[in-house]
This record gives structure tokens, C-alpha cells and sequence, in this order.
């Protein structure tokens, strides 16, 4: 069974320019190209970004967000929190990121920046949450939520994206 994108258009090239000069500022990369085919839709509750046809970003807030899909194929190394793996059950069936459950944080996150959440042993791509604290506060609290888990593993975007048409 497949999804339909409501919406769905090609990006112009001058949008295409802006998703990529957030993208540089904020994780200093190149993910894709301009050449590349960049369109937007609708998924559900979720605007969705596809390049080449595979849904790797989302827009939230007005901000270029990475999909797990998306964080699988391009692999940054920024904005990662790193959690050990008796948070990666919880986390992958939704829970909120708590601060005693973090090993590792990228020391540049501030509070409200999207972030990706990763597991200690693998590296893996768990989740897409927000910062309730800043990177430094992750590494040094031990009480307290952290992130706040929007985006997982076997959610129904992560289910929806294998999908799409």
C-alpha cells in the first residue's frame, strides 16, 4: 500500500539555495546539490522534503529538520546526542530523552535546536527530538528531560516514508 504526498511540487532553485545554505550553516556540509531533485509535500501532519525521491527532511517551525532516512543517508556530525543502551528501547518507542540516560553531546546544541539521538554502541540513528537544554547541560546534569522525541524509529513517518508516491 503506498501514500500519497499532498502538495507535492518541485522546489525552485532559489528555495533549493536556501535549504542548502541552512543546512551549510548549521552542520557546515554539503548534502545535496542544486542539480538534485528537490520537491515538498504534505504527509499526514508532516511537510516533508524529498530529494531524489526519498523523504530525508522535514520542516518544522520553519526549520529544515533531518528524517531518520535522511540522517541514515547523510550521516552528519553535528548536533548528535548519544544515549546509552538502556535508553534505547524507550527511545525508540517514543520517549522523551532524559538526561541520565546521555553519555555524549555535541557541545553546540542550544536549547530548542533539533538534534538527532544515537546509541553508544552503534552510532545508529535513533530518533529526532528537540533540546530541552543546552548540549553542555545534556553532558552534566544527571536529572531532568532533555529532548523532547519527536521523530522515531517505527513511527509512522519512518513507516509512511518507505511508502510514498
Amino acid at each position: 500500500m503506498s501514500v500519497k504526498l499532498r502538495n507535492r511540487h518541485r522546489l525552485k532553485n532559489k528555495e533549493i539555495k536556501n535549504i542548502l545554505n541552512e543546512l551549510k550553516t548549521k552542520f557546515d556540509s554539503d548534502f545535496f546539490d542544486v542539480d538534485s531533485s528537490v520537491e515538498i509535500g504534505n504527509l499526514d501532519q508532516f511537510k516533508v522534503i524529498l530529494v531524489d525521491e526519498e523523504i530525508v527532511f522535514m520542516i518544522i517551525e520553519d526549520k529544515v529538520v533531518f528524517t531518520l532516512r535522511g540522517l541514515y543517508k547523510y550521516n552528519p556530525k553535528e548536533h548528535f546526542v548519544v544515549v546509552d543502551m538502556g535508553a534505547v528501547g524507550f527511545v525508540s518507542k517514543g520517549a522523551d530523552i532524559m538526561a541520565p540516560g546521555i553519555i555524549d553531546a555535541d557541545i553546540n546544541i542550544q536549547k530548542s535546536d533539533y538534534v538527532w539521538i544515537c546509541d553508544e554502541k552503534h552510532r545508529k540513528p535513533l530518533a529526532v527530538g528537540m533540546a530541552l537544554m543546552t548540549g553542555e547541560e545534556m553532558k552534566s546534569k544527571n536529572t531532568g528531560k532533555a529532548i523532547k522525541n519527536i521523530h522515531y524509529v517505527g513511527d509512522k513517518l519512518w513507516n509512511l516514508s518507505s511508502q510514498v508516491t
